[in-house]
């Protein structure tokens, strides 16, 4: 089974939900029409199918490996990475100034999707070297800028990212990797780093570590941290490669999944010292890198969709060719494909459900980043900027919590042949689990979307969500047909429990935060649910009246069953989950700690 991009899919989402047509009219993104995404999509799509996809289960069988400091990639990586940035597929949506495309996230982000789901493993380099990116358009210096950033777009070189520690995980105040200042201005840097994504490979000439390091004498905690570009060569004033830095990866992790992309732990200055730059201003690094991990959440939760988009794909068509048992119904004469019996059909609809829902959510959220980049307008720019800022935790955490779930239904779907390595569901499943915990697990979106984007402004952000989606239950209430109808019922009452969350969580976070916190996942997953929801119930709207003109009438009828499945599926649990957060945080911290 190879993968197929689901390019239609990708530009409904664009088009009809997220307004691409409003971020052409964007300075700077005028190229970015329909037709443009469309070329792009297709284009996109045949790198992925014909050569990163195929490398997929291979890098599962024959991951990278480490010898005396030197990893090895997957056989065909190297290839595939050549091709992937001699197309300009690193530097899509960066500025062109450094020799990007300079198209917008909402095009983006769907090509950072099929690039996920062609083969996760190989997509890790490219992703943490556009969030090297990002954080080095916004706090590098002028030199800096035009030193590191047009290699990494050219992909000769690729970027990584250097936080945990073994005693600093998620709680990055913990981080002891020191610089010393030197006379010409750079710094010594010494320590180690784990967890480190593509922190050593063969697929370019250079890699540009992003580290965050504690500069003697700086202040315990989070305030005392500065971020350095700590190159794996050192570069030459013309831009050419000099001298061996003295970073080196003493050895790669042995993962659950995710095989091929190397997980390195890297030593810094053993001979002497590590050369580090500053970026910006000492004691600023957290704020720095937290534009590198605001980047990469966002692009964690698509490879979540990815993900879910290519075990959705392997399920269906297992449930085509395996043939097993009479349908109930009788509508065969002799057992059948398995694709007739009700409860595989409940689980594909499951798996596709949630997988267009969560894209849908994503596509919207990429629009809202555009326009709060883009928009002349800084009132415009400022209420997108808080629509995104509320979304990102929820791309981040439901579409990954998503993806796990659908990609156990996978191996559902396939009995027990998913369970046996041979027909590749497994790997989904297995590739799946670290979603829900790198760039910060669930509980840490979770905390944030609590913390920062609803206890904050006093629930502001969500209950303005809330309004808009209160428009969109009235659109559907003026559309009538049953689906609408079905749709609306359930929105309604969603969008209800989503209030009345957003209420307790602003009135028990400082007076009873142990009670907030309780229901803090259970609220993040309800507002991804109501929040994809919603996108499904614009959905079926624009199909509905797609279908009305004959447009397309296949793919519109599809659509509007899918939101209608959705509704009555998955967005009903809500109510139950309202319950939990609002009733239930007494059951959570109750048991006596000597008890568990």
């Amino acid at each position: 089974m190879t993968y197929r991009a689901p390019v239609k899919d990708m530009l409904f989402a664009m088009t009809e939900l997220a307004g691409l047509a409003q971020v052409a009219q964007l300075p700077g993104f005028e190229e970015a029409t329909a037709e443009t995404a469309q070329a792009v999509l297709e284009e996109c799509a045949k790198l992925n199918e014909g050569v990163i996809a195929p490398l997929n289960r291979e890098g599962d069988r024959n991951p990278s490996s480490w010898k005396d400091g030197v990893v090895t990639t997957t056989p065909g990586f190297k290839e595939a990475f050549r091709q992937f940035v001699e197309g300009g597929w690193q530097g899509l949506q960066h500025p062109v100034e450094f020799g990007g495309q300079g198209l917008p996230k909402t095009i983006g982000a769907a090509c950072g999707e099929m690039l996920n789901s062609a083969n996760l493993s190989f997509a890790l380099c490219p992703l943490l070297t556009d969030g090297a990116i990002e954080a080095l358009l916004t706090a590098g210096s002028d030199t800096q800028k035009a030193t590191y950033i047009p290699p990494m777009i050219e992909g000769r070189w690729t970027g990584t990212m250097n936080l945990t520690e073994p005693q600093a995980g998620s709680d990055l105040a913990a981080v002891r990797t020191r610089a010393e200042p030197q006379p010409d201005g750079t710094y010594r840097i010494f320590g180690t780093k784990i967890f480190i994504t593509y922190g050593e490979h063969d697929m370019a000439e250079n890699i540009v570590h992003l580290v965050l390091a504690r500069v003697t004498g700086a202040p315990e905690g989070v305030k005392g941290i500065s971020l350095f570009i700590v190159p794996k060569f050192l570069v030459n004033a013309d831009g050419s490669l000099g001298a061996r830095n003295d970073v080196h990866c003493v050895s790669i992790e042995h993962k659950l999944g995710i095989k091929a992309s190397p997980t390195a732990v890297l030593q810094y200055g053993d001979h002497g010292g590590a050369v580090g730059y500053l970026v910006g201003q000492e004691n600023r690094g957290l704020e720095y890198m937290f534009i590198m991990m605001n980047a990469a959440r966002y692009a964690v939760g698509v490879q979540g969709i990815a993900l879910a988009e290519r075990a959705y794909q392997k399920a269906v068509a297992y449930a085509r060719e395996r043939v097993q048992g009479r349908p109930v119904d009788g509508s065969l004469p002799k057992a059948g494909p398995i694709l007739h019996h009700p409860d595989v059909r409940r689980m594909l609809m499951t798996m596709r459900a949630y997988t267009e829902g969560c894209r849908a959510m994503a596509a919207v959220a990429a629009a809202a980043y555009d326009a709060a980049h883009a928009h002349p307008d800084a009132a415009v720019r400022a209420r997108n900027q808080a629509f995104y800022e509320f979304m990102v935790p929820l791309v981040k955490g439901y579409s990954t919590e998503m993806s796990l779930e659908v990609a156990s239904l996978g191996v559902q779907v396939h009995g027990g042949m998913g369970f046996i390595e041979e027909t590749g569901a497994a790997q989904y499943l297995r590739d799946a689990k670290i979603l829900t915990i790198y760039e910060g697990t669930t509980a840490i979106q979770a905390n944030d979307l609590v913390g920062r984007k609803t206890a904050r402004d006093g629930g502001a952000t969500a209950k303005a969500i809330a309004a808009q989606i209160e428009a969109t239950e009235g659109e559907l209430a003026r559309h009538g047909g049953a689906a609408a109808a079905a749709m609306r019922k359930r929105l309604a009452a969603a969008r209800a429990a989503f209030v009345e969350v957003v209420d307790y969580i602003v009135a028990n976070t400082k007076t009873n935060p142990n009670a907030a916190f309780a229901g803090s996942v259970p609220y993040l997953m309800l507002a991804g649910n109501v929040m994809a929801g919603w996108q499904m119930a614009r959905a079926l709207l624009a199909a509905e009246h797609k279908l009305a003109a004959g447009e397309d009438t296949a793919f519109m009828q599809a659509k509007v069953t899918t939101a209608r499945f959705y509704a009555d599926h998955i967005l009903s649990k809500v109510p139950g989950l309202r319950d939990s957060i609002v009733e239930g945080a007494e059951g959570v911290t109750a048991m006596a700690l000597d008890a568990f």
